[in-house]
C-alpha cells in the first residue's frame, strides 16, 4: 500500500487511527495535519473521536482562511498554521500526548535519542519549547520558533509532542520512533545508568552499505512463495505486538542452502507484503526496487556457518533492549522457560552486526540461540520462523518481569541444582 498516493482525507484518518491503537493518544487528544500543494491545511477536527475518526471528518482551511468541512478543526491548528510558515519545506505535522515523551516533558528533559543508531537517523536531535495556553497564539509561536531552528521533533512543556516531516509516513515515523526511544529510556533508567552512542559510533551504521550485486530471478518455487507469506506476516505480527516499530526489525528465512529471504530496509513493517521481501544467493541480491537489510552480510555469515539455523530476527522489543543499553545483566536464571528457550544471553558490543559478523557467528550455537547486540537490539536464531519468533516474544516478557519486578525487591536466580535439573530434564 503506498499511502502517500491517497488523498490527504484518507492519509490523516487512516495515520490517526495507527496513532490511536498504538495506544499513544486519548479519544479527545492529538491532533494531525497536511499542507497540500495547492496551500490547502487539511486537518483533523476538534471533538471527534480518534478511534473511530472517518476521511469524511477531516477539516480543510485554505489559503484565503475558509474552513470547509462539517466539524470545527482543530483548536490547535493556529500552531500548525505557524509551524507551516516558518518551515516550507515540512508538509506534515503531527502532535501527540504519548505517555513515555509527556512524562519527559512533566520533568523537562529531552530524550536523547543517540542510546539506538536509527533513532537519532530517523529523529535527530530533540528540540524543546516553553510552555504557553493550549490552542493560543502564543504556543504557536513558541513551537514555531523551535522549528524555525532546524529540529524536526519538538518537546513541548507539561504537554507533549510534535513532530514534522516531508509527508505524513515520514513523520509518523519519527513520532514512532521518538516515543520509542522515551519509553526505552524510562525502562533502562530502573535498570541504572544507559549508555549513549558517540558520533563515531552513530557513523557506524549511518555508512552501511545496503546494495549488492544482483541477479535476474528466473523462477520461484512454492517453498519461496510460502516463507515470503510466512515472513511478511510475521514481522506484521511482531509490530502489532509491539516488538518491532515502523522503523526497526529485521527478519530472515533460509529457502535452501546459502539461499534465503530476509525483509528489507526502509519500508515500513506495518505495511510489509511478500512481494517486498528480497531473495539473496551467494552474496547477491535480487534484482528489486527496495534494497535488502542492512544485516544482511550478518544473516548470510551466520547461515553459512550454522546449518542448523533456519531463521534469524533482530528486534527492537522495548524491555529487551533497554537491557541492551544499560550496563544490567539481562539474567534468563530468574524463570525456568526463560532459560529453557534462550539459554544465557551474552552481550556483543555495538557495531559488531556490521564490522564483526564472523564474532557473532561463533558466539551463537544451538546451546547459545539469542545475543543482545549493545545500544541495538535482540538477534534471536531458530530452526524455524516461528521459534526465532517465540525467543523475542519470551525474551521481551522476560525482561519486562525483571524490570516490573525491581521495585518489589532483589532479583533472585535459581540455584545451580535446580538449573541442572532443567537442563537434565529438557536440554538433552
Amino acid at each position: 500500500m503506498n499511502i502517500e498516493w491517497k488523498h490527504p482525507r484518507e492519509i490523516l484518518a487512516h495515520f490517526m487511527a495507527r496513532v490511536y491503537r498504538y495506544g499513544m493518544t486519548t479519544t479527545s487528544g492529538g491532533n494531525l495535519s497536511i499542507k497540500d500543494e495547492e496551500g490547502n491545511l487539511w486537518i483533523t477536527p476538534a471533538a471527534i473521536d480518534k478511534g473511530d475518526l472517518t476521511p469524511e471528518d477531516i477539516m480543510c482551511i485554505t489559503p484565503e482562511g475558509e474552513i470547509i468541512g462539517r466539524h470545527r478543526p482543530s483548536s490547535e491548528y493556529p500552531f500548525h498554521q505557524a509551524i507551516y510558515g516558518q518551515r516550507p519545506d515540512l508538509k506534515a505535522v503531527l502532535h501527540a500526548h504519548p505517555t513515555a515523551l509527556v512524562a519527559f516533558s512533566i520533568v523537562r528533559k529531552v530524550p536523547d535519542t543517540r542510546v539506538i543508531p536509527q533513532a537519532s537517523a530517523i529523529c535527530g536531535e530533540v528540540g524543546y519549547a516553553p510552555y504557553a495556553l493550549p490552542g493560543g497564539k502564543l504556543l504557536g509561536e513558541h513551537i514555531a520558533q523551535v522549528f524555525a531552528e532546524g529540529f524536526q521533533c519538538v518537546l513541548l512543556e507539561n504537554h507533549g509532542v510534535v513532530c514534522g516531516g516531508s509527508s505524513m509516513l515520514e513523520t509518523y515515523h519519527r513520532f514512532e520512533t521518538l516515543d520509542f526511544c522515551a519509553r526505552l529510556l524510562i525502562q533502562a533508567s530502573s535498570l541504572g545508568r544507559t549508555r549513549v552512542l558517540n558520533e563515531e559510533q552513530l557513523q557506524i551504521a549511518r555508512t552501511q552499505k545496503t546494495d549488492l550485486p544482483t541477479f535476474q530471478v528466473k523462477k520461484r518455487s512454492n517453498r519461496e512463495k510460502e516463507l515470503r507469506t510466512e515472513l511478511s506476516e510475521m514481522v506484521r505480527r511482531a509490530y502489532d505486538q509491539q516488538l518491532m516499530n515502523s522503523t526497526e526489525g529485521t527478519a530472515s528465512v533460509r529457502v535452501e542452502g546459502e539461499t534465503f529471504l530476509i525483509t528489507p530496509t526502509a519500508k515500513d513493517r506495518r505495511y510489509l507484503n511478500p512481494e517486498d521481501i528480497v531473495r539473496i544467493e551467494k552474496g547477491r541480491r535480487e534484482e528489486s526496487p527496495l534494497l535488502p537489510s542492512r544485516a544482511t552480510l550478518l544473516h548470510q555469515t551466520l547461515y553459512q556457518q550454522h546449518p542448523h539455523i533456519q531463521a534469524i530476527m533482530s528486534a527492537q522489543a522495548p524491555y529487551s533492549t533497554a537491557f541492551a543499553i544499560s550496563e544490567t545483566e539481562f539474567d534468563t536464571r530468574t524463570i525456568p522457560e526463560s532459560y529453557l528457550v534462550l539459554r544465557d544471553i551474552p552481550v556483543l558490543p555495538y557495531g559488531s552486526q556490521y564490522q564483526d559478523p564472523e564474532r557473532i557467528a561463533q558466539t551463537i550455537s544451538k546451546d547459545c540461540p539469542v545475543i543482545l547486540l549493545q545500544n541495538d537490539a535482540l538477534l534471536t536464531t531458530g530452526t524455524s520462523l516461528l521459534e526465532a519468533y517465540d525467543r523475542v516474544e519470551v525474551a521481551d516478557f522476560t525482561a519486562r518481569s525483571l524490570i516490573q519486578a525491581l521495585p518489589l525487591g532483589e532479583l533472585v536466580a535459581m540455584e545451580e541444582d535446580r538449573l541442572e535439573e532443567l537442563r537434565h530434564a529438557f536440554l538433552k
